[in-house]
């Protein structure tokens, strides 16, 4: 599969359930299912203590709305980026959310994830 030759909106219907299940996992600490469609190199980094420590000292990481909207799509080397204005449930204000896909044996994976 070529991710880089869809179109954005081909991109963002692969992304918006990979995202959605981030934030749900997120919001309910669920190490399984957040990292579910992480890459391997994504997986190295993202070990269970780690991922617990961010859930305890980031209460944004754990309200998560499931209110989201799509900025747009960059294109990258190997991967393609889908930046998403996010809001929390519990914090006021807007704020950027970032999903990095790639892919790995023929399969779209999450090479990076963060929300600012």
């Amino acid at each position: 599969m070529d991710l880089l030759k869809k179109t954005d909106e081909e991109i963002i219907k692969i992304a918006n359930p990979i995202w959605k299940n981030l934030v749900k996992s997120s919001n309910i600490k669920d190490y399984g299912g957040f990292t579910r469609d992480f890459s391997t190199k994504m997986l190295f980094g993202a070990n269970e203590v780690e991922l617990g420590k961010q859930w305890a000292n980031n209460k944004l990481l754990t309200s998560l709305s499931d209110k989201k909207e799509v900025l747009g799509c960059l294109r990258r080397n190997l991967h393609v980026t889908v930046i998403y204005k996010q809001n929390s449930n519990t914090i006021p204000g807007d704020f950027l959310g970032r999903l990095v896909l790639g892919v790995e044996d023929d399969d779209v994976k999450v090479f990076g994830a963060t929300i600012y």
